[in-house]
């Protein structure tokens, strides 16, 4: 039920930010992904600490393409299965992955220490880096990218879920919002999609 009712919310999201960038549904693109270029009122940029404690914003990755995928490190699901498929995609890509950052920001601050988000991100690729900030500026933060999320109570105050968005975004390497990423693509497709974004001017 959690997959319907998730892939009902990304079916309706994908729309109306095809809408809101305007797009239309039809139109032909070489990406795999969801074309979003146009879309400039939202995910334009953060400021984030990384695993490491290093205050982070997007013009410190100028130079790469951008992969950013909000998650947290309990999710039994969608989040080690995307993170795997990158870690895929930057094998897929060999020499090229250089140019390439995948960036993990938790939307579950309270539990997802620093060191545990680095030991997390980095068991799928040595290069993934985890972000973090205070639980209202992620709330603030998902917000103004647009990202779903909700604490789903558990038996305890700590054992909650957190149901959200599952999707990614990437950025070329001027640090533009290029596209919208679904679930549903693969490694392979993945890949193909960065290449080209890398190769954009």
């Amino acid at each position: 039920m959690m997959r319907v009712l998730l892939g009902r919310y990304l079916a309706t999201l994908v729309a109306a930010l095809m809408l809101a960038a305007g797009l239309s549904a039809s139109a032909a693109t070489p990406f795999k992904g969801t074309d979003i270029s146009h879309a400039k009122s939202y995910a334009q940029d953060f400021r984030l600490t990384d695993h490491d404690g290093r205050t982070r914003t997007l013009a410190d990755f100028r130079g790469k393409t951008v992969v950013l995928f909000f998650g947290y490190l309990q999710c039994p699901n969608f989040c080690p299965v995307t993170l795997a498929r990158l870690a895929e995609t930057m094998q897929l890509l060999g020499d090229e992955a250089q140019r390439v950052q995948v960036l993990f920001v938790t939307l579950d601050p309270e539990r997802d220490v620093p060191p545990a988000l680095k030991d997390y991100v980095t068991s799928f690729h040595p290069a993934f880096l985890g972000l973090y900030a205070t639980p209202a500026a992620t709330a603030d933060l998902a917000l103004k990218f647009r990202i779903y999320y909700e604490k789903i109570p558990g038996p305890t105050a700590t054992s909650y879920s957190i149901d959200h968005a599952v999707f990614a975004y990437a950025y070329d390497a001027q640090g533009r919002l290029r596209l919208l990423l679904k679930d549903s693509l693969s490694a392979a497709e993945l890949a193909s999609d960065l290449r080209r974004l890398s190769k954009m001017p």
